[in-house]
């Protein structure tokens, strides 16, 4: 009987301890981040944030559209895989807060008035515009200054544009396209988008980065795209130049998300805290073709100041034009699949 008991407490001890260091190691030293984030933005500021915090050392990228990752996050939700889903469109991240748990970054107090963190869960950290890359080598005498251009017959299949439906940046263009073409009367922009999508050609694209690669590689002539992978093309050297439509551009944020029940919650924190810390936002905006979000940044050498930008920044409409495409979001997508399908 002793000895029975004496080897049920050895087991008790082992299991104890064994599940102690289990849960240890999954929470010490690792992060799992899903984004869609291009790699020249993002390894750099892991590889800052590791050597600033050298006890996080273990970090795991998953990469993948916008509105892919986040059904894996709903899948996932009964084993927790992710612990920051970052530079998604925070519009995507409104309609999903039930996916993410509350934090208030220690930097919030710096960031813009107009960004700031009111849902508790979703904290800005960059703004990404819309903007079109045009291949210098292709596009001949054609002139790219905005939407109404791409209506141009000589551009037909020429255009790089990808699906609304799966991915944050096609579908902000679409938002934009919707809202300034309209005249910031939504409907009346959908006279435009009946031009447009003809002119691609049905050619749809399946990724964001698809769009950008496929224009610096001379596939396309001109493409829809987000002003930080442009940029990366511009100051890299390749034969391509950044347009900021002239009919308008919406101002939006990206943001990063703590997931719910995230297995490294405390390091999730701390990389909050790095990518909207004055350090790692001046490295964006320095280095890495990135647009900051705080107030106390100097100006940036490598992108156009908001200023010279025909730029929608003004809370009011911000917010207006989040609700209407949020709330119309799966109609708009809709609509453009009927359009599609009508050529």
């Amino acid at each position: 009987m002793k000895n029975n008991i004496k080897l049920l407490l050895v087991s008790l001890l082992i299991f104890i301890l064994v599940f102690s260091c289990s849960k240890k190691e999954e929470n010490t030293g690792s992060l799992v981040i899903y984004t869609p984030a291009s790699r020249t933005l993002l390894d750099p500021l892991i590889e800052d944030f590791k050597q600033k915090n050298p006890d996080i050392d273990n970090i795991e990228i998953i990469m993948a559209g916008s509105g892919e990752l986040i059904k894996r996050i709903e899948a996932e939700q009964d084993n927790v895989l992710c612990d920051v889903l970052m530079t998604v469109n925070v519009d995507f991240m409104k309609e999903n807060t039930n996916l993410f748990t509350n934090y208030i970054s220690t930097n919030e107090e710096y960031i813009h008035d107009d960004f700031k963190n009111i849902e508790g869960s979703i904290t800005r950290f960059m703004l990404s515009p819309s903007v079109l890359i045009v291949n210098t080598n292709l596009i001949g005498d054609i002139n790219i200054e905005g939407y109404t251009d791409l209506t141009n017959e000589q551009l037909k299949g020429k255009i790089a544009f990808n699906d609304a439906s799966s991915s944050s940046s096609a579908f902000e263009h679409l938002v934009n396209m919707l809202y300034t073409m309209g005249e910031e009367n939504i409907e009346n922009g959908w006279g435009y988008v009946e031009k447009l999508y003809p002119n691609l050609d049905n050619k749809i694209l399946d990724s964001s980065s698809a769009v950008y690669k496929g224009v610096a590689d001379g596939e396309y002539s001109v493409g829809l795209t987000y002003e930080n992978a442009a940029a990366d093309y511009v100051s890299s050297g390749a034969p391509v130049q950044m347009v900021y439509m002239k009919e308008g551009v919406i101002m939006k944020a990206n943001g990063a998300c703590i997931v719910k029940n995230a297995k490294n919650i405390e390091n999730a924190k701390k990389f909050i805290d790095y990518i909207t810390s004055f350090d790692a936002q001046k490295k964006m905006n320095d280095e890495l073709n990135a647009r900051g979000i705080r107030k106390d940044l100097p100006k940036s050498n490598i992108l156009i100041d908001i200023n010279e930008i025909n730029a929608v920044t003004d809370s009011t409409k911000l917010d207006k034009i989040s609700k209407i495409s949020s709330e119309n979001k799966e109609i708009w997508i809709e609509k453009v699949k009927n359009i599609i399908i009508s050529q």
